[in-house]
């Protein structure tokens, strides 16, 4: 017996999330997630207690589900470890970069930081309507019939997006990012700046190429650390998909450890939340403040405490369930040094890194294993 979330009735492809947690903290039915229609995740929960992890679990089923395209926009660099093991197909690009072109001329002002209607503002604009790299760009502004403090402006706004080093002609495109497995952006090498460039173009993309139909695949974009992006030029991209991607198929996960600080839109727009333990007043607020009619009592009240468990509140059938997420197939990431570790003295921990599940065999539900024995370890 499953339980899906996400939807109410009828088949399709589904993502094993973990089991139920019974009240005596033994584990119930299995629970797993509706893949087949577009979604509006929410992840939120506080350092160490499993957001991460959660984000993990759901990109290595996605990885494995036909006709999805999940991209993972990776700050901390906790997710290339997806790439590790076989069992799930995964590809990494280290500071990777996108193509100019994919980027809408109008989004090209305030990336670079200029407003629209000012003189500097409307060179660029015009600029990217104009040409399809940086250089071509640069130089179209150059040219441009206006006074020299704007062309100057629009110059420096334009140099300074090229010193990002994240625009590229040959960059990521639709293409790349549909391919078949998980795509892992890893931009723990980039600054605040170029790793939004590289969300909003990301975003851009995958909602641009599935309304015109130029991918057949249905995009998953799964942002961990959502609130440092929507706290930047990425931030217009991303509430396109909350308000308007799930029409042309296009889905978004946003985890965080804050969500109090992303936009009211987006736990507005959330269909499923996925909530760790939080502690700190104001995001435990903000989720009080968009809890649903259907959830009876204080969203603090029904919080787990433990790591790796999680409440789930479904919108699709108004229904709220406790569970505990499964373990990983790959090895965790983002984890902080200790230095046990170094040492080689740390104790046993539940979540090592290892792909092999420590629980024995009984304790494990049936989908974790029939995964144990795909990877042989039973």
């Amino acid at each position: 017996m499953e339980f899906v979330i996400g939807r109410d009735g009828g088949d399709g492809p589904v993502a094993g999330l973990g089991t139920y947690r019974a009240l005596d903290g033994s584990e119930g039915a299995d629970v797993a997630l509706d893949v087949d229609r577009p979604h509006v995740l929410t992840v939120v929960g506080k350092r160490g207690y499993g957001k991460s992890h959660t984000l993990g679990v759901l990109a290595e089923e996605l990885a494995v589900t036909p006709g999805l395209a999940p991209v993972v926009v990776d700050p901390m660099g906790a997710f290339t470890p997806l790439a590790a093991q076989e069992t799930v197909p995964a590809t990494v690009a280290s500071n990777p970069t996108v193509d100019p072109a994919a980027l809408d001329p109008a989004s090209w002002p305030p990336l670079v930081g200029l407003a629209p209607e000012s003189g500097a503002g409307g060179l660029v604009w015009d600029a990217a309507r104009a040409a399809d790299t940086l250089a071509d760009m640069t130089d179209h502004v150059a040219v441009a019939d206006a006074s020299a403090p704007e062309v100057r402006a629009a110059r420096n706004h334009l140099a300074m997006a090229d010193a990002w080093g994240v625009f590229d002609p040959d960059g990521l495109g639709a293409g790349d990012l549909a391919d078949g497995g998980v795509t892992v952006l890893d931009c723990s090498g980039l600054d605040a700046g170029p790793m939004n460039a590289v969300a909003r173009v990301v975003a851009e993309t995958c909602y641009h190429a599935r309304v015109a139909d130029r991918i057949d695949r249905l995009p998953w974009l799964l942002v961990d650390e959502a609130h440092a992006l929507f706290d930047g030029i990425a931030a217009d991209a991303l509430e396109t998909l909350l308000t308007r991607g799930r029409a042309p198929g296009v889905s978004l996960v946003v985890a965080t450890q804050r969500p109090s600080a992303v936009p009211a839109v987006c736990l507005s727009q959330t269909d499923v939340l996925v909530a760790h333990r939080l502690t700190s007043k104001a995001d435990l607020s903000a989720l009080e403040s968009a809890r649903p009619t259907y959830v009876d009592g204080s969203v603090e009240a029904r919080l787990p405490d433990a790591v790796g468990e999680a409440l789930v509140v479904d919108d699709a059938t108004e229904t709220v369930h406790g569970i505990r997420v499964r373990e990983r197939e790959t090895p965790e990431g983002g984890a902080s040094p200790r230095a046990t570790d170094i040492a080689g003295t740390a104790p046993d921990r539940l979540s090592t890194g290892d792909s092999a599940d420590p629980r024995p065999r009984e304790q494990r539900s049936g989908r974790e294993r029939g995964r144990a024995r795909r990877r042989g370890d039973e």
